[in-house]
């Protein structure tokens, strides 16, 4: 993959497959046994992400030491879910709410990194749910999917 499109043709058929199930444990664990690490998928999201981030299409902007950006707004070719990838090493970010919830994809690139606890793979917060946003135990990207690319920052 070698284009910003064609990180959008991978990211439409994903979110084909999830669009309309709820956001919930469920679906992080059904994401995790058909798009888990040792996956194809996987492995081609962590290596386009890693490639946009060197292109400098990806993680555009920088702000409090995390690098970040929205690659996509949300549309209907993406299922109604906005796209956002973080940069981050051994920190929290900024607390925010989910609205409609939130799908992580989670890609160490420097030691175990973990996001909020969780390693390398999937996590899914429900509607309603908040956080700030931590990576611990190394440095990661995060992929976000935002259903509606709704998110409410809190200050």
């Amino acid at each position: 993959m070698s284009t910003k499109a064609a990180f959008h043709r991978v990211l439409s058929d994903l979110t084909g497959q999830i669009a309309g199930r709820p956001l919930s444990a469920a679906l992080a664990d059904w994401l995790n046994e058909a798009h888990g690490v040792e996956s194809v998928s996987y492995q081609t999201l962590k290596a386009a992400c890693v490639q946009g981030v060197e292109e400098g299409w990806l993680c555009d902007r920088e702000g409090a030491g995390i690098r970040y950006g929205r690659v996509f707004k949300a549309e209907d070719a993406l299922h109604r879910f906005s796209v956002d990838v973080v940069d981050m090493r051994d920190m929290a970010g900024p607390h925010h709410g989910h609205p409609n919830g939130e799908i992580d994809l989670i890609m160490p690139l420097e030691g175990p990194a973990t996001f909020d606890g969780h390693p390398a793979g999937w996590c899914v917060y429900p509607p309603g749910s908040a956080h700030h946003p931590t990576v611990a135990m190394g440095r990661a990207l995060v992929l976000y999917l935002l259903p509606e690319g709704q998110i409410e920052f809190t200050k």
